[in-house]
């Protein structure tokens, strides 16, 4: 942020870096900054941007760096005494005296040597202030939802049923012989996910009992998709391939049937 582009009032003026221009312009600007009595912040201030020296609520950085020199026409690059002698004069005395005079050359003020001659400290009379954190709260206590599963996998459900079946049927006596077959219907003939599996308690009963899994495998009842009812806008003309899906003339099909056979891997 430079000297001559302040944010809104009545926050305060942090001068980053100010390299100076124009010194008519620096002393509208610090009049402004007395009226209000803004508070301006330096860094790095240069040449007219020393003006600010002058005003009662400035303060400096102590890694601050203020450059000052002898004021010069900017067509003619000449030294012009006179607006070199009112730049002078507004500094502090203790600053002036540390100084001595002006030259054309840069002459460095560091932030620290002008804290030591009086100037305020930003860091320390009325430091920059920074939001304070708030101690982290801490988390409340998880408290688990009893409420079930508006949702439930309906794979899980069958395995319950399914695991509710053997062991019905494995709790009667080492004599007794089940009540009828136990059958399982099952909705989709699609494989049941992980979450169906029987668990490993009743896994090991099921294998121990080779007369109860072969009446369960017996029982088992799937269901057969629904016939396609006829329908009226096919013939059996529309069955017939087009000549050029037709087998060739002379050509061996690549299969020797075309009735697919499922085959179930044994162990």
């Amino acid at each position: 942020m430079g000297y001559l582009s302040p944010p809104p009032s009545p926050a305060p003026v942090v001068v980053y870096k100010d390299v100076g221009g124009l010194v008519t312009d620096y002393e509208a600007q610090t009049e402004q900054y007395r009226r209000e009595n803004r508070e301006v912040r330096l860094h790095e201030c240069r040449s007219a941007c020393t003006l600010a020296l002058s005003l009662p609520n400035v303060c400096v950085y102590p890694d601050a760096k203020i450059k000052f020199h002898q004021a010069y026409n900017a067509i003619t690059k000449e030294v012009d005494l006179g607006v070199s002698s009112k730049l002078f004069a507004s500094y502090p005395s203790a600053v002036q005296a540390r100084l001595g005079y002006l030259t054309r050359e840069y002459r460095i003020l560091s932030g620290t040597e002008l804290i030591a001659l009086g100037m305020r400290n930003c860091n320390g009379d009325n430091p920059v202030l920074i939001a304070n954190r708030k101690p982290k709260a801490e988390p409340a206590m998880a408290i688990a939802n009893a409420r079930p599963n508006a949702n439930p996998n309906p794979w899980g459900d069958i395995a319950h049923k399914v695991q509710t079946a053997v062991a019905s049927a494995l709790s009667s006596g080492a004599g007794e012989t089940p009540r009828g077959s136990v059958r399982v219907a099952v909705a989709d003939r699609q494989r049941l996910s992980e979450t169906s599996r029987l668990s490993t308690d009743a896994t090991a009963r099921f294998e121990g009992s080779p007369s109860v899994a072969r009446e369960i495998s017996d029982g088992v009842d799937v269901p057969l998709p629904p016939r396609r009812p006829p329908s009226t806008a096919f013939t059996t003309m529309d069955a017939q391939l087009p000549p050029r899906l037709q087998l060739i003339k002379g050509a061996q099909p690549i299969l020797a049937t075309s009735r697919f056979v499922r085959t179930v891997a044994t162990r």
